[in-house]
């Protein structure tokens, strides 16, 4: 828990926090908080911020449904910002991108979901056939999961690594078929780690 005495606020009683994916580590938003907000934000586990533009408070995802699971708050050495690693429910930015900024911000599993999302539609591209097409998503994935398994039977670690590479590339554009995305399963993954599941911790 932050204590909000701490905080060195601005003149207009606000600190900036930089909110980061809690498992991939990407930049994910950039928000204003008062001390309402940052207390609503502790004891929900839920985003809230401060909107400049509205002049209220801000339940990130109350509108759209794509809120943040807070996991931890950190406050930097100047005492001046703040540090939100969340877990987003969907996508983070209004523009229904997984983050904010353009460009690699977390790594290849944010980058393969921000391509999966501009390439939709777009002419002559096959990953814009997988996402207007179920049978085709279907029947891919289907055939890479087949070639996969024949690679790892055949002890062939060369062809493991680059059949896993396309099960995963068609994996996500499963995903993303349904309006979901990479950074949903690894939530999944996420919420998983250390708890047991079907009899088993992971």
């Amino acid at each position: 828990m932050i204590d909000v005495s701490l905080i060195r606020w601005n003149e207009a009683g606000l600190c900036p926090a930089v909110v980061v994916h809690a498992i991939t580590g990407e930049a994910l938003m950039l928000g204003w908080m008062n001390a309402e907000s940052l207390g609503r934000t502790q004891a929900s586990g839920e985003a809230w911020f401060w909107s400049r533009s509205r002049g209220e408070l801000w339940h990130k995802g109350a509108t759209s449904g794509h809120a943040l699971a807070v996991e931890s708050i950190a406050l930097d050495c100047d005492d001046d910002a703040l540090l939100v690693r969340a877990v987003p429910r969907g996508p983070t930015c209004h523009r229904g991108t997984p983050a904010c900024w353009d460009g690699d911000t977390g790594g290849i599993v944010s980058a393969l979901d921000r391509t999966m999302h501009a390439r939709r539609g777009a002419e002559g591209s096959y990953t814009a056939r997988l996402l207007a097409d179920e049978a085709l998503r279907t029947k891919k994935i289907g055939e890479e999961s087949a070639e996969l398994i024949h690679a790892a039977l055949r002890r062939d670690d060369a062809a493991l690594a680059e059949e896993a590479a396309d099960l995963i590339y068609h994996l996500a554009a499963v995903l993303h078929g349904r309006g979901l995305s990479l950074g949903h399963a690894l939530s999944v993954l996420h919420a998983r780690h250390g708890q047991p599941h079907r009899g088993q911790a992971l």
